[in-house]
């Protein structure tokens, strides 16, 4: 089977896996280098893949979505999100679960969360002082976490509340590193010795954790609360045939939501600011046009241009995961130009065509403008997937990322500590910037 794949790399699988787990980034790098935008990559213990860097290839994929299976090639997160998370299920019940759940991150609902995003951000950041010196990414952790307790979970006050929110923070930190992050790709290490294993402790953190959303659900069913929170909405929601998701759904999807955007966003407006504060133009620019707004409007802030071109040159640059769920074909396929034989597992990398230079010239460099100047094919322009697995969130997620920088740069002067190129990091299935970003509070704006 490997060997009728295209291109396979010759270094032994254990050794491909080992550099997939410490450097994703440098490793598809120099294999694209050596075998073109299309190659194959044999993770030990995982299995086979043809990463693709090619646009068209990519845009044929999105094109013929009920030809793969994605949900079961997701396999490796269901330790984390459960097996009912839209990420592990295909076909009828995909699309089910997708239909119920799209509203909340929609339309109207937007503006309701939108306000709050803005009141989250003012609140975590009042208590900077000129001078003091921050970790950015593990700021924007502290907003992004108070925005899925609040918008998403339906939680700012109470003992649940009280117990989430450091639950949660020592859970994904669990993963903070290449060398912890080995545990979701190596099953060896997945075993549960108690709380002295790191395993151990990942599953009891995430027993506590459900217990609690499930104790919030009963609740809320019991007292009949119905709120504007994304919780209250997926319980409310309803498929053709009148059926609710069951509780196991719910807490699947809500943990899936956690981990798709919550360390997600904070990464990307970490990188947002690093990179805002390494170009004083970009800066100046932004506070322009924020100012040429002159109220403070929440809406009309998300729809500002060059605010938007920062965040998608942030998003083009710095993509949260080095590739999108893999897609195995249920029948022989053709994808540019190759047959693939069923159960072949092909992997869209968004990096590789993020840093096409014939698609962005001088690719390394950080250029907004770019996006003001061309519009991109979601075969070329893909931080969020695409076809029908687009992630859910990207709407909330932009939503979120502009308005947090806004009320940020709108408010303070920041500098950053250190004149220095940050280095990119995994940090469980994603990537981060080494040591967060450190900055400091040079003024407040009264």
């Amino acid at each position: 089977m490997l060997a009728q794949l295209p291109n396979p790399i010759t270094s032994p699988a254990w050794w491909q896996l080992m550099n997939w787990i410490a450097d994703p980034i440098g490793f598809q790098d120099k294999c694209s280098q050596k075998y073109g935008d299309i190659f194959t990559m044999h993770l030990s213990g995982i299995g086979s893949y043809v990463v693709i860097g090619n646009p068209q290839a990519i845009g044929e994929i999105f094109n013929q979505d009920a030809k793969f299976d994605v949900g079961r090639g997701n396999a490796i997160a269901e330790p984390l999100v459960g097996r009912n998370s839209l990420m592990l299920v295909d076909g009828d019940r995909h699309r089910r679960e997708r239909k119920l759940l799209m509203p909340p991150f929609h339309g109207e609902r937007l503006q309701t969360y939108a306000k709050q995003i803005c009141l989250i951000t003012k609140q975590i950041a009042s208590s900077w002082q000129v001078g003091q010196s921050f970790v950015a990414r593990t700021t924007m952790q502290k907003i992004s976490l108070e925005v899925i307790l609040q918008v998403v979970f339906g939680l700012s006050e109470g003992e649940r509340y009280q117990q989430l929110k450091p639950l949660l923070t020592e859970w994904l930190d669990m993963t903070d590193s290449p060398l912890k992050s080995s545990m979701l790709f190596l099953q060896f290490l997945q075993k549960d010795w108690g709380a002295w294993s790191p395993w151990g402790q990942m599953k009891q953190r995430q027993h506590h954790v459900r217990a609690l959303l499930q104790a919030e659900i009963e609740e809320r069913r019991a007292k009949d609360i119905k709120g504007r929170d994304v919780l209250s909405l997926m319980m409310a929601a309803r498929d053709e045939n009148g059926q609710a998701m069951t509780d196991e759904e719910l807490k699947d999807e809500l943990l899936t939501i956690l981990f798709a955007g919550h360390e997600t966003t904070a990464t990307t407006l970490a990188w947002a600011l690093y990179q805002i504060h390494q170009h004083p133009d970009v800066r100046d620019r932004l506070l322009h046009e924020l100012d040429s707004l002159g109220e403070f409007a929440p809406m009309k802030i998300a729809q500002l241009p060059y605010l938007s071109a920062v965040c998608q040159e942030t998003l083009r640059m710095y993509p949260v995961i080095p590739v999108i769920f893999p897609r195995i074909t249920k029948s022989p396929t053709k994808i540019a130009g190759y047959l693939f034989e069923a159960q072949t597992a092909l992997m869209p990398s968004i990096y590789l065509v993020h840093y096409r230079e014939d698609l962005y010239p001088n690719a390394k460099q950080f250029q907004p403008e770019r996006f003001l100047e061309r519009q991109y094919s979601p075969s070329e322009y893909l931080p969020f997937g695409g076809g029908s697995r687009r992630c859910l969130g990207y709407a909330l997620a932009g939503l979120e990322m502009k308005l947090v920088l806004a009320t940020i740069l709108s408010k303070y002067q920041l500098a950053l500590v250190e004149d220095k190129p940050v280095q990119i990091q995994r940090r469980g299935f994603t990537l981060a910037p080494q040591g967060g970003v450190s900055m400091v509070v040079s003024a407040k704006s009264i």
